[in-house]
């Protein structure tokens, strides 16, 4: 078992990351490769494999106790964060995600459609005062904070909070080290506990209301199903979404053939955030999972209580499912199939509401900025090392 650098968990520099997925899929759909933390684990890398290995019955996301450093961090943290429905299996994982599903159906997301909108024009008026930015910080990371908190009844002024305190635990794989995570679970438990607290004390017409009346009146939520739930929807609610704004400005900003497209005929802007997604998605993997059986995937036998790494990025530009799969195709017929939002029961919840952001924000962004581009070369520009996550470090622009 050998995985050769650069992994594709530490591949930062521009396409390293993408070719070293490549470099991967081509030894087979299936492999066994050592793991951050040390662990070994098989990674899965074509679309029919991800695809049944997403759906398969003898894969289990293994409960809590499979959580980063969970038998590390302080007393009662791991067990604050980790009884999301990301962790479980049906029939837990059916029962939570049922709890918030309502607040994430496609007509309750279109009905945020012009909050969304006004959000992002804020920003962009902001923007509109400078000559260069990093788009990340001016402007992919504070339109999704903005639009979960508002959702969850998170007060405006904590929005600022959230950047020190997710990095660390998005890393993913015990690759942010035990002393960093640690402190970021301990400072967002002590601030969920403390806003829960307040909605106790004065509920409002928001969904962590909501959620504190499921817990206090019918006993579905433990507290530790409680403060996860909203820990959960606090990090997946936006920080996916950060990166799908920022790797789709990217890839048009260095494809401005597609970008000129895209500005001239904007009714394309829905089918292309498929494209986008699949083209350079948010998400490296899907939550790893464990063999309760030996299981068989592309013809791979995979023996009981291996680690099962399902690689989004690698499937989405397999060449049996894609044709010209790394080439930006604004035009594909068949996007819809990508596996950005992952498959089966764990399909992304907030699915709706990032494709909603996605279409506000690049709409509105390459419609006020006709002279957008970037500010420093595309080889400049790196991603942040992760397991899970596919974003960028920065990403420098010029808007005049």
């Amino acid at each position: 078992m050998h995985l050769a650098p650069p992994h594709p968990w530490t591949a930062t520099a521009d396409g390293a990351r993408h070719r070293a997925y490549a470099a991967l899929a081509a030894r087979g759909p299936v492999q066994q490769v050592p793991l951050p933390g040390g662990a070994s684990g098989w990674l899965v890398t074509s679309d029919d494999a991800a695809r049944a290995a997403l759906m398969h019955p003898g894969l289990s996301k293994g409960g809590p106790e499979r959580a980063p450093f969970a038998d590390e961090l302080p007393p009662g943290i791991a067990a604050a964060i980790n009884h999301h429905m990301l962790a479980m299996d049906p029939p837990d994982h059916t029962r939570l995600r049922k709890l918030v599903a309502a607040a994430f159906t496609r007509r309750r997301t279109e009905a945020l459609a012009p909050g969304v909108q006004q959000l992002a024009d804020d920003l962009l008026d902001r923007l509109a005062e400078q000559d260069e930015a990093d788009l990340i910080t001016a402007f992919a990371y504070p339109l999704p904070i903005a639009v979960i908190c508002r959702l969850l009844g998170v007060p405006d002024t904590d929005h600022h909070l959230f950047r020190e305190w997710t990095g660390p635990l998005v890393v993913g794989g015990n690759m942010a080290g035990v002393e960093a995570y640690a402190a970021a679970a301990t400072a967002l438990v002590a601030y969920v506990r403390e806003l829960l607290a307040e909605k106790r004390r004065r509920p409002a017409d928001d969904l962590l209301s909501a959620l504190v009346a499921v817990r206090d009146g019918g006993d579905r939520l433990t507290e530790d199903e409680l403060t996860s739930m909203v820990y959960l929807l606090l990090l997946a609610g936006h920080e996916t979404t950060v990166n799908l704004i920022g790797n789709a400005v990217l890839a048009l900003l260095t494809h401005p053939g597609r970008l000129a497209l895209l500005r001239a005929e904007p009714e394309r802007l829905p089918a292309a955030v498929e494209e986008l997604l699949r083209f350079d998605g948010p998400l490296q993997s899907a939550i790893p999972t464990i063999t309760t059986e030996p299981v068989e995937i592309a013809g791979t036998r995979i023996p009981a209580g291996a680690n099962v790494v399902v690689a989004l990025l690698a499937a989405n530009r397999d060449p049996d499912r894609h044709a010209r799969p790394d080439e930006l195709d604004l035009s594909r017929t068949e996007v819809l199939g990508h596996l950005a939002f992952g498959h089966g029961v764990h399909h992304c919840l907030g699915a709706p509401l990032a494709r909603l952001e996605g279409r506000i924000a690049l709409g509105s962004l390459i419609a006020r900025f006709p002279r957008l581009r970037l500010a420093v070369p595309a080889a400049e520009i790196t991603r942040t090392p992760g397991f899970m996550m596919n974003g960028l470090a920065e990403l420098p622009v010029r808007l005049r």
